[in-house]
């Protein structure tokens, strides 16, 4: 039989459960992967998984690990540095390497934005001033200004309509 995608889509989760409990498993999803040539396929590549994982046995662990642990951890700690500053580099070195997994790609990162805040802040607030302002005219400045300009327009329009005369 063809496989109908549509179908066949939701059945990944419907397999296991199948699989797992074939009493419990619903009429219509037997049916499915009796008429579905891959999700047979798929359901007989589930088993086969499942009994490689059950003939699987975890090895046994070396009954002298943990003595051998305890030995060399009593080692380490002989053999710690007698100079304050080389102990706390090495306290250092041990909590990065075995501490709680601290990521510093993204603390490195977030320093660096915030330091070129604070630099690009500065130098805007320092270089990148605004213009200095016009200076401000009086009052009676700008009104000679503007008469001077309405009689320099009064005089134009004479001349115009002189013209026309």
């Amino acid at each position: 039989m063809s496989r109908n995608t549509n179908i066949c889509a939701g059945m990944e989760t419907k397999l296991a459960d199948l699989l797992l409990d074939p009493e419990n498993a619903p009429e219509k999803t037997r049916e499915h992967v009796a008429g579905c040539d891959g999700c047979g396929r798929e359901l007989d590549a589930l088993r086969a998984t499942m009994a490689a994982m059950d003939g699987w046995e975890a090895p046994e662990p070396n009954p002298y690990f943990m003595t051998r642990f305890q030995a060399r951890l009593r080692e380490e700690k002989a053999a710690a540095p007698a100079h304050w500053a080389a102990r706390l580099v090495q306290k250092l070195r041990a909590r990065m390497a075995m501490g709680p997994q601290m990521h510093t790609r993204p603390i490195a990162a977030m320093a660096l934005t915030a330091m070129l805040l604070v630099g690009g802040g500065t130098y805007l607030e320092f270089y990148w001033q605004a213009p200095p302002a016009a200076p401000q005219e009086k009052a009676v400045v700008q009104d000679l200004q503007i008469l001077d300009n309405n009689a320099q327009l009064l005089d134009q329009l004479a001349a115009i309509s002189g013209d026309d005369n």
